[in-house]
């Protein structure tokens, strides 16, 4: 009999072990892959509270100071090289200082750049591009393809999580006592409480409650390129999280800024708004770059109607753009799509917590701030559920 099993060893999934572990409680993970293979893993590995607002803020906040807590404990390649957003124009700089000033507010450290400070700091970026930047020290990188799986190891032989992947859930009912999940292989487990962080996926268990969630899916087209080799550049192109002027006209935090409701779109730029595009860089251990990314939606209900396929147009349109902001040669190594569900209503309801009964919740559509958030919220979550202090 477990305290609580986990549908899901994504990041929302594993953070929630993780928390619920740490506080004692006997804990269940399982994952119907080998090993995790979903947007955890597809995205840019970037930690970036400064891009969110409201309540995901909060959450990414304390996700710093986890983060880094676990990273004392153990190698889940966490770097504090900081974020910065570049400013392309004069309406992004403003929203820039805007957001600066807004953050200082709020007693969260930030530092405005000027054209020659960015240059200095970022010799790879073009010159014609850079106006000016917003930088944030503490934020942090992490290597997306090898946090997820060091952060199960990690629960497992610290905090004993039963972690079994390779097994897919059938059946998840509540019984007299708590709740039983069914396995594809017919075997059992019985938990006080179970939790389905499976992503949209969980139109297999409870297809009704996906259908009235109003959940969508995004589609993201994203490029890895090879590593830079110029000799001046390597190792020191573009620490950290690189931000540009489409991702200042994009993210939330920016959207509470007094000059956003006036932002035009530039003509040059609206064939990417159109296809949801905006143009970050992560570097990674090896020296080459994740680049991206664009975005397509469509309902949860109908995931598969966006395909597996990536569109060589939209690749050529980040590629076009992004060599508009460096000034090394980008040869693509590989490119994937990413999908991630989230949810389309209000911000207090920007992810899709519902209850089938006492003993089994699921929660989903935590959407792109999955990875910047999910450690601070999976604490507060299972706070909540268990009635800890």
């Amino acid at each position: 009999m477990y305290d609580l099993i986990i549908v899901g060893a994504g990041a929302l999934g594993t953070f929630h072990a993780y928390h619920a572990a740490k506080a004692g409680l006997r804990v269940l993970l399982l994952e119907k892959d080998a090993r995790p293979v979903g947007a955890t893993v597809r995205n840019f590995g970037q930690v970036v509270p400064s891009g969110l607002a409201g309540r995901w803020f909060d959450h990414g906040r304390r996700s710093l100071d986890i983060y880094k807590e676990l990273q004392a404990q153990t190698d889940l390649t966490v770097r504090t090289n900081g974020t910065v957003y570049i400013a392309s124009d004069a309406d992004e700089w403003a929203l820039a200082n805007e957001l600066h000033d807004h953050y200082r507010a709020l007693d969260y450290p930030s530092e405005l750049l000027s054209k020659a400070q960015c240059l200095a700091k970022y010799p790879a970026l073009q010159p014609d591009y850079v106006l000016g930047g917003l930088f944030f020290a503490q934020e942090l990188s992490v290597e997306p393809d090898q946090m997820i799986h060091r952060l199960i190891a990690y629960c497992r032989e610290r905090y004993r999580v039963d972690y079994r992947a390779g097994q897919a859930v059938v059946d998840v009912q509540s019984n007299y006592g708590g709740a039983v999940v069914t396995m594809a292989n017919r075997e059992r487990f019985d938990a006080t409480r179970v939790l389905i962080c499976s992503g949209h996926e969980m139109r297999l268990l409870f297809p009704e409650a996906l259908s009235e969630a109003g959940l969508i899916v995004s589609k993201l087209q994203m490029l890895q390129t090879q590593p830079v080799m110029d000799a001046g550049l390597v190792g020191k192109a573009l620490p950290g999280n690189i931000l540009t002027g489409l991702t200042i006209r994009r993210y939330e935090a920016f959207q509470a800024c007094p000059s956003y409701a006036s932002l035009q779109t530039p003509e040059s730029l609206q064939e990417l708004k159109n296809w949801g595009i905006h143009i970050l860089f992560k570097q990674a251990l090896d020296g080459s770059f994740i680049l991206g990314d664009s975005h397509e939606y469509a309902p949860a209900t109908e995931a598969e109607t966006l395909g597996f396929d990536t569109h060589e147009y939209i690749n050529k349109l980040m590629l076009t753009e992004a060599e508009r902001i460096v000034r090394f040669p980008i040869q693509v190594r590989r490119a994937w799509a990413g999908f991630y569900s989230q949810t389309t209503g209000v911000r207090d309801r920007e992810i899709f917590e519902y209850d089938i009964d006492d003993h089994i919740r699921l929660i989903t559509g935590i959407g792109g701030k999955g990875m910047t958030s999910s450690a601070g919220y999976a604490e507060q979550s299972i706070r909540a559920l268990f009635s800890l202090a």
